[in-house]
């Protein structure tokens, strides 16, 4: 009896250990998708204010280029 009682609680603890693995993957996985989703945002970022620096770049070009009368 008592060895029935002790593998039943053995059981018990083998079948949390595999919800407990369960739900640190799932977390894992979510985890790796939101840095996925966060690194996308901050690549056009990237992409968007460095394209607003040779915006600039381009209009003080213009600006400063010989023969323009500045009013």
């Amino acid at each position: 009896m008592k060895d029935d009682q002790q593998e039943s609680e053995l059981e018990q603890e083998q079948e949390q250990d595999r919800n407990d693995n369960e739900t640190i993957l799932m977390a894992l996985d979510q985890i790796s998708q939101t840095i996925d989703v966060m690194t996308s945002v901050v690549g056009r970022l990237r992409h968007f204010v460095q394209e607003q620096e040779v915006t600039e770049d381009r209009e003080v070009s213009e600006a400063m280029r010989p023969g323009r009368t500045l009013h």
